[in-house]
């Protein structure tokens, strides 16, 4: 059956699903505050036997250099007694600020990879998702509140989020010195770390505000000049993110453990990026279907879809079990501490292998059959178990290094993921709502309209 464009597509942001947004943001507020007041609660209570940690820590030690690693979760040669500089903060707000760096990062990632979707579109002259575009072009609207969000929570709490932060680590005459710490103060210093920053989202930002610009011109104009300006312009992003996206990672979330890396890790951090990002892609499409917009997706668009979240569900865990393998058959301590930090404590372990879990085995099995990637019903449960399932995998990432055995998910991860997701839904579907839904002049409309696989 032919499909017929006969007049602009207008994804409409109702009354009805703003306060519903609206309504989950301040409960995930709720949620937050009581999971502030019960780390303070438990905090407090648990005051009198902080004293007797690290002598208990001291005794699993067997021999001086893993009695090192022992003291301190990262692996840091010292034992950094962040009180006697003022640095030491309550335990609900160093909680409070790993979770909104986990976020940060995480939706982040979402805005990125929405970015990066479009782009790879446009370089690979590919003409079956012409139908979609704006779907992850909206997600990228994310990125200019992102930056900001990311520097504000840098500067209030980078003390607490990154060891590295304190100078005493880096004076030859205090008895803190880290000589290890010290070593990387070329690239580890605050200035350099604010500019790096500020330099990812002014070219992320910047790449996103020029797409978008040209395939607004091209819905006014028409023609062949604008999809090849978008090629250009996309390939430029793509080479430019190839180099950011890994520096990114090692910045944002490998410096928290700053003894510890991994030469596979700014890939890692991609990979999870992009899975979780094409679950999301995948999602809004489906939902957005379901609700009678996007007519021009039929079980093909979703079956293409699908089975990037399959493939890349599986090249995630290449990447995982890779990295994985080779520090557990190595097992060189500085390098092993990072898993055994996750996998020796009780409050990570469960996390650990339930990440495995809902991010390869279950859509691996779920997505297996051409049936289930064609089926709405398949697609949205995957989705959004992939979409939390990463959000776990950033959990992992960072919060042992933050908060070492005061970590756990409670209310106040459940909250803010809550607050964060509203948020990031509210610019997304803000910013599908000031454009055609569909493009209607795309050179490779016609393809997309008769996509058939």
């Amino acid at each position: 059956m032919e499909i017929h464009i006969t007049k602009e597509e207008q994804f409409i942001f109702t009354a009805k699903l703003k306060k519903i947004l609206g309504i989950l943001l301040v409960v995930g507020l709720v949620i937050a505050g009581l999971g502030i007041w019960q780390s303070m609660a438990g905090s407090d209570h648990g005051a009198e036997g902080h004293g007797t940690e690290g002598a208990h820590i001291e005794m699993e030690a067997s021999d001086g250099r893993s009695n090192e690693i022992a003291h301190d979760g990262t692996g840091d040669p010292t034992v950094h007694d962040e009180a006697a500089h003022g640095g030491e903060h309550p335990v609900w707000l160093r909680r409070l600020y790993a979770n909104l760096w986990i976020n940060n990062v995480y939706f982040t990632g979402f805005a990125v990879i929405g970015l990066f979707f479009v782009a790879i579109q446009y370089v690979a002259q590919a003409g079956w998702s012409a139908g979609i575009l704006r779907v992850p072009l909206a997600m990228a609207a994310w990125l200019p509140i992102a930056g900001v969000l990311m520097l504000v929570v840098f500067l209030l709490g980078g003390h607490d989020l990154f060891h590295w932060t304190h100078e005493y680590l880096f004076d030859p005459a205090s008895p803190d010195y880290d000589e290890v710490i010290a070593g990387k103060e070329g690239y580890l210093n605050t200035f350099f770390y604010i500019g790096r920053m500020v330099a990812y989202f002014v070219i992320w930002t910047g790449a996103f505000f020029i797409i978008r610009k040209q395939s607004l011109q091209e819905d006014l104009h028409g023609g062949t000049s604008y999809w090849y300006a978008l090629r250009k312009y996309s390939a430029i992003f793509i080479v430019l993110f190839a180099v950011t996206s890994s520096t990114s990672a090692w910045d944002w979330v490998m410096s928290v453990d700053p003894h510890w890396f991994s030469t596979m890790f700014g890939w890692y951090v991609f990979a999870s990026w992009w899975v979780s990002g094409l679950a999301l892609i995948t999602f809004l499409v489906v939902m957005l279907k379901d609700y009678g917009y996007l007519k021009i997706v039929n079980a093909n668009h979703l079956h293409d879809l699908g089975k990037f979240v399959f493939a890349f569900s599986i090249f995630w865990t290449y990447i995982w079990f890779s990295q994985f393998l080779l520090i557990y058959y190595a097992n060189i301590p500085e390098e092993s501490i990072y898993y055994i930090e996750r996998l020796s404590n009780d409050k990570y372990a469960p996390v650990f292998f339930l990440n495995l879990i809902v991010n390869f085995v279950f859509p691996f099995f779920v997505l297996m059959t051409r049936d289930a990637k064609r089926l709405p019903i398949f697609l949205k449960i995957v989705c959004a178990i992939i979409i939390f399932g990463h959000w776990l995998d950033f959990y992992l990432m960072i919060t042992p290094g933050v908060m070492k055995d005061e970590g756990g998910i409670g209310l106040l991860e459940i909250g803010m993921l809550m607050v964060y997701g509203c948020a990031f839904l509210f610019v997304t579907f803000v910013t599908l709502s000031k454009s055609a839904l569909v493009q209607k002049n795309h050179p490779m409309l016609e393809e997309s309209i008769h996509h058939h696989i």
